[in-house]
């Protein structure tokens, strides 16, 4: 009996432990996609487009024609691609991490949570202050409940 009772409790350690690095591996590939979507996209301007032409007071279309802005679709594309990297490259790190710890120490899960806390604070910031109109907040919804199943798992993590 108590070989059954040990067994459980570690079946049910393993099953937590993956509650906590799982949802972090989940947020990685995704942040890793939305990266590759915006660094590989022709007009990666057009895919957030309301909330940019509500931002900019105008349509790209009006103001891509003014003869001044000729070149403003390759600032654009530019800064969109250098995003899009930013985003690789984080999601890169972030797996690269886990691959290595796992997170099975106390310290580099509230290392690795409390960047994440203040990256999606900032991306919230961003988000609700400048780009109220943007379809990607369903996606930022699901990367926030991720990182809390994550973070509410690691709460039940016993350490070894």
């Amino acid at each position: 009996m108590a070989h059954t009772v040990y067994k459980n409790k570690k079946n049910h350690q393993r099953i937590v432990h993956n509650l906590v690095w799982l949802p972090i591996a989940i947020i990685g590939f995704i942040v890793l996609l939305l990266g590759l979507t915006w660094f590989l996209h022709p007009e990666p301007w057009l895919l957030d487009k309301a909330p940019n032409e509500a931002l900019i007071g105008t349509s790209f279309q009006k103001l891509f024609s003014i003869s001044i802005n000729r070149y403003l679709p390759t600032y654009f594309k530019l800064i969109y691609k250098s995003l899009g990297l930013c985003l690789m490259a984080t999601s890169l790190v972030t797996l690269s991490y886990l691959n290595i710890t796992r997170l099975g120490t106390r310290s580099s899960r509230k290392h690795l949570h409390t960047l994440f806390f203040l990256i999606l604070a900032g991306v919230y910031y961003l988000i609700f202050t400048y780009l109220s109109l943007s379809p990607f907040k369903p996606i930022l919804y699901v990367l926030t409940l991720l990182y809390f199943l994550s973070v509410v798992s690691s709460l039940f993590l016993k350490e070894k």
